[in-house]
């Protein structure tokens, strides 16, 4: 059980992610700018009271937040050289996103089963843009864990692996912190009504 050091050059490559994240942060700040603005056009539709369920995204966000915990131990295991425990917490949070994810499509069912979609109002536009882009990012960290889980599996924690996860570690966070704005914006003050 070694432990596996950080050299020089995976600290620029996370340099250059955390260059990325900056970009991904520019467009959910144009998306979240977007909601604000349309927010209150329902064009006669539902508005956040109408649609929104308090404690189903609560759920949804501390499974979220969860993941976030097991990925940051898998972290702490990679780094001290612990293979199996590594593929436990990332198998964990696999488990958590995607319980996550479905309970975020359930949810766009029941809007879209209740005749409202995107085409609706302004409100729900900007809605499903800002809630599936988030979505589509979690479904992305979601493959990207099973992968990590196969290379870690089969090839243990190899320098490079341990920048892998370093590197996923930082998207993961980074889409928790996007959901707690996305849960406080939308969802907490959608369903206040402000």
């Amino acid at each position: 059980m070694s432990q596996v050091k950080i050299s020089t050059a995976d600290n620029r490559t996370l340099l250059g992610f955390w260059i990325y994240l900056m970009t991904d942060c520019v467009l959910f700040g144009s998306l979240f700018a977007t909601y604000a603005v349309l927010h209150q056009n329902t064009f006669g539709g539902p508005s956040g009271q109408d649609l929104f369920e308090l404690p189903y995204v609560l759920v949804e966000t501390l499974l979220l937040l969860t993941s976030s915990f097991t990925a940051g131990v898998a972290i702490l295991a990679a780094k001290a050289g612990r293979k199996k425990q590594v593929i436990g917490w990332l198998v964990a949070t696999l488990l958590l996103g995607l319980s996550f994810l479905v309970m975020e499509i359930v949810e766009f069912q029941e809007i879209l089963s209740s005749g409202y979609s995107w085409e609706t109002s302004g409100f729900l536009s900007s809605f499903f843009t800002l809630v599936a882009t988030h979505g589509a990012h979690i479904t992305i960290g979601l493959i990207w864990i099973g992968v990590m889980v196969w290379r870690v599996w089969k090839l243990g924690i190899t320098q490079g692996n341990l920048r892998r996860l370093m590197i996923f570690s930082l998207f993961w966070h980074f889409l928790d912190v996007v959901w707690i704005f996305i849960f406080t914006i939308v969802y907490l003050m959608g369903v206040i009504g402000i």
